[in-house]
Order: C-alpha cells, then sequence, then structure tokens
C-alpha cells in the first residue's frame, strides 16, 4: 500500500529553484506533521525541513533558511518543498516522511512512521 509518493526532483545549476512535492495515502494522510530529509552519497541522512499541520508551524536545519519553504496542503494531503538558490551542496536524494504522532523532536529522523521512496536533486556549479 502506498504512503507516500515524492515528486520534482531533477538537475538544476547553481542559484536555480525546484519545488519537491509528496503525496500522502492511506494512514499516511493522517499525518500530524511531514518532513522531509536528504541524504548525499557517503553521508547520512539528515533533516532539512518540517511542518507541523496544527498551526503551520515549521522548522529548518539552518543551511537551508532563507532558501528553502516547507508548505502543507491538508485538503490535498501534500507537502511542498520549494527550494531557491540551490547550492551543489543540496545535491542529494531527498526523502518525504510522515509522523503520526507529536515528536521529541521534528529532526530526528528515528521518530517518523513512514517513508517515501526518495526522489534525486543534482545542483550542478
Amino acid at each position: 500500500q502506498v504512503q507516500l509518493v515524492e515528486s520534482g526532483g531533477g538537475l538544476m545549476q547553481t542559484g536555480g529553484s525546484l519545488r519537491l512535492s509528496c503525496a500522502a495515502s492511506g494512514r499516511a494522510s493522517r499525518a500530524i506533521g511531514m518532513g522531509w530529509f536528504r541524504q548525499a552519497p557517503g553521508k547520512a541522512r539528515e533533516f532539512v525541513a518540517a511542518i507541523r499541520h496544527s498551526g503551520s508551524i515549521s522548522y529548518y536545519t539552518d543551511s537551508v533558511k532563507g532558501r528553502f519553504t516547507i508548505s502543507g496542503d491538508n485538503a490535498k494531503n501534500t507537502v511542498n518543498l520549494q527550494m531557491n538558490s540551490l547550492k551543489p551542496e543540496d545535491t542529494a536524494v531527498y526523502y518525504c516522511a510522515a509522523l503520526l504522532r507529536v515528536p521529541t523532536s521534528f529532526k530526528n529522523a528515528g521518530e517518523y512512521d513512514y517513508w517515501g521512496q526518495g526522489t534525486q536533486v543534482t545542483v550542478s556549479s
């Protein structure tokens, strides 16, 4: 049963923009919050951004603040990540994840209940 499906990745030049989307279905559509993580080759998966649906509270890792914006559409069960001013260091596979209950920290990957299959983002210099 498909729970989370990401789309919108691709190849972009430095300074460009991409918009990632994540569609939730099944139990994942009842998430109280959703997040985006990324994993570059040879590196650990890292937190990028998250949003708590109640109150639309958002969280970002420092390296993307001011460049990335996370937003949610509860009616469509989707969450988006608008990525502007892209840098080569943003190159990674981006994963969408869903939370079914309030976590200790939205930045902790271990607290997420569902994960998407990932979408590749490549930023060329």
